[in-house]
């Protein structure tokens, strides 16, 4: 494909739809939120002694943080009109 060809539409499966057109109702903001919540559960948990605990908290971060940026890069792609849902 050229730079000068349109960009060909890509169909997702049945199931991959649904899931980006559930979480394309949750504010992008909520992500960051959690995550940071995360964080400073993790850190109330390091500081009460419990470190086990405060670090699989803490690993929750930088899923929520892929996640919300996922979420981000599909309600982008919808704007631009290359989505399928909505």
């Amino acid at each position: 494909m050229t730079t000068t060809e349109p960009m060909m539409k890509k169909e997702e499966g049945r199931v991959t739809t649904k899931i980006e057109e559930r979480t394309g109702r949750v504010p992008s903001g909520a992500y960051l939120g959690l995550a940071i919540g995360s964080m400073l559960v993790s850190a109330g948990f390091m500081l009460a002694g419990k470190k086990q605990i405060a670090n699989f908290v803490g690993q929750w971060v930088p899923s929520l943080l892929v996640i919300g940026l996922y979420n981000k890069l599909v309600k982008i792609e919808h704007e631009m009109g290359f989505g399928t849902y909505r």
